[in-house]
């Protein structure tokens, strides 16, 4: 019996007796495939190794891999293509120690807050985060599962650029992903966070993408380096000045949103993440709200001044209606004339747009149509209702603004407004003049609900300038002024005509918006079929 119950086997080449009731040993090539998966699953968990690890850490810089620990939930990020490495055997790139487990970006899925999102992030510590076709190869097929299940793409960019050793190839790979960028447009939110360097045409992404946020002090944006520039046009200008965070955040308007550091911004945008829907199917979110929504506010009863031409900030209106005082504003240091941004409204998701009376009068010029337009056509894709708060005297005028396009860009916000289907809830709180009125979401644009406040004033133009025009070179003028402001510098005109819904006491603003956001949610609207509108870009 113990001869038939055992047999002779060959295992790693060898000739053994076994007993048949003994479980099957694995085969000695399998231990080897094990132990060679877990010793390049180790190497690519070291990124490029303990030295530029710490080097990074020295720049006040996260790696790769922790900032995707820190920006997803504990445990519930799973890695793909971890083993993927680049194919270049050029410049002796062919060679082991060239070559690193998922070669120079960290890409997967996990969840924020328990939602869905696709993540790729950039690692420095390998050849300089620089972009290879596996690199690129990893980062589109993320974006393509994200686009097949509908959830969002966050991008931690930290790249030198194009891996020059690659040549065309690399720059193929940009193209694929630009691609992608454009095809996920509206179907799915797309968040680029700066990190570190982004520079070439990696920047395009980015610019593609539907939100743009930087790190201070260390990440930048740019075509060209300072290098560059100064042999090309002379001008000595440094990384920062060319395209660092405060450039991009207040003065050219490509990015959104600057933080202080790696963890900040890592933090910030799982707060910001909870705004948006998974996808352009998904309703605007709706989270527990503890701030009873018929709530009255009756600060905002004397917040506008009494003088139409004094100045009071509206960012104290919008604090005081939304959900616990929590706004987040996009792009708070560009075109401040202009406010934008995310709250809650009874634990619903919406958008904010207002004119800012505390900046240039809260007239709109070219960079705050362009704010406005951008972030009004970003909600309308994902189904998140707008509220407009209205004080605005007209355009800006003068040479610059027109030669710049003033009326091309102006009407981009006009355009965003009229092709908007999302609930639309407009508040008039004091000037509302000339063209600036028709283009602030008003009644004439599909707005659902429009209201004034009473101190309103809905015209062609102020009081002043219009007795200029109407009683030139008569004496009475002031008589006049006091009359066309009596018929005309109030809620009334409006409010006849049924331009303005009804006319409400300010402290009830809130409990109408949250009022009305609940017999909208319900809304559909359609706009005639098209292949794509021609927005005068």
């Amino acid at each position: 019996m113990a001869a038939a119950s055992r047999r002779w086997a060959v295992i790693g080449g060898e000739r053994v007796q076994r007993n048949l009731a003994d479980p099957p040993r694995p085969p000695a090539r399998c231990v080897s495939v094990q132990q060679r998966v877990d010793l390049k699953r180790s190497k690519a968990l070291q990124g490029g190794g303990e030295k530029r690890t710490e080097a990074q850490h020295a720049r006040g810089k996260l790696t790769a891999r922790e900032r995707v620990a820190l920006l997803l939930d504990p445990d519930s990020f799973t890695e793909l293509d971890m083993f993927v490495e680049h194919r270049c055997s050029d410049f002796g790139m062919e060679a082991d120690h060239n070559k690193y487990p998922g070669d120079s970006v960290v890409t997967g899925h996990g969840r924020i807050n328990g939602r869905l999102v696709y993540v790729f992030s950039q690692d420095f510590t390998v050849f300089g985060g620089s972009l290879s076709g596996a690199h690129a190869q990893k980062i589109c097929k993320i974006m393509d599962h994200a686009m097949t299940v509908g959830a969002p793409v966050i991008g931690l960019n930290d790249s030198g650029g194009a891996r020059i050793q690659e040549g065309v190839e690399s720059l193929a790979g940009y193209a694929d992903i630009f691609l992608r960028n454009v095809l996920a447009s509206g179907v799915v939110p797309q968040i680029s966070m700066i990190m570190g360097p982004c520079a070439g045409g990696a920047v395009y992404s980015p610019a593609l993408t539907d939100f743009t946020f930087m790190v201070k002090d260390t990440s930048y944006l740019f075509i060209t380096g300072p290098d560059v520039v100064k042999s090309v046009t002379n001008e000595d200008v440094t990384q920062e000045e060319l395209g660092g965070a405060k450039t991009h955040t207040s003065v050219s308007g490509v990015a959104h949103k600057a933080f202080e550091n790696d963890v900040d911004a890592l933090l910030s945008l799982r707060e910001f993440f909870n705004f948006l829907p998974l996808s352009n199917k998904d309703p605007a979110p709706i989270a527990e709200s503890h701030d009873p929504s018929d709530r009255l506010v009756p600060g905002l009863d004397t917040l506008v001044p009494f003088e139409s031409t004094k100045a009071y900030d509206m960012l104290d209106i919008i604090h005081s209606i939304v959900d616990e005082r929590d706004f987040f504003e996009i792009m708070p240091n560009y075109a401040k004339n202009i406010v934008v941004g995310f709250a809650r409204m009874n634990g619903r998701t919406v958008g904010i747009v207002g004119n800012q009376p505390k900046v240039a009068s809260g007239c709109l010029d070219i960079n705050s149509s362009v704010k406005g337009a951008r972030f009004v056509r970003f909600c309308d894709a994902f189904n998140i209702p707008i509220i407009t708060f209205v004080d605005v005297p007209g355009f800006l005028p003068g040479t610059a603004q027109e030669y710049g396009g003033i009326i091309r860009h102006g009407a981009k916000l006009l355009y965003a407004f009229a092709e908007a289907t999302i609930p639309k809830i407009t508040i008039i709180t004091r000037k509302a003049y000339g063209g600036a009125y028709d283009v602030m979401s008003s009644k004439h644009l599909r707005g659902d609900v429009n209201y004034a406040w009473p101190t309103a004033e809905v015209a062609v133009m102020g009081a002043k300038g219009a007795v200029q025009i109407i009683f030139r070179g008569k004496d009475n003028q002031a008589e006049a002024e006091a009359e066309y402001v009596e018929k005309f510098a109030n809620p009334f005109p409006a409010a006849v005509r049924g331009f303005v819904d009804d006319i409400i006491q300010p402290s009830t603003t809130r409990l109408r918006i949250c009022r009305d956001l609940d017999v909208l949610a319900s809304k559909k609207q359609t706009n005639p079929w098209k292949k794509h509108a021609n927005i005068p870009l």
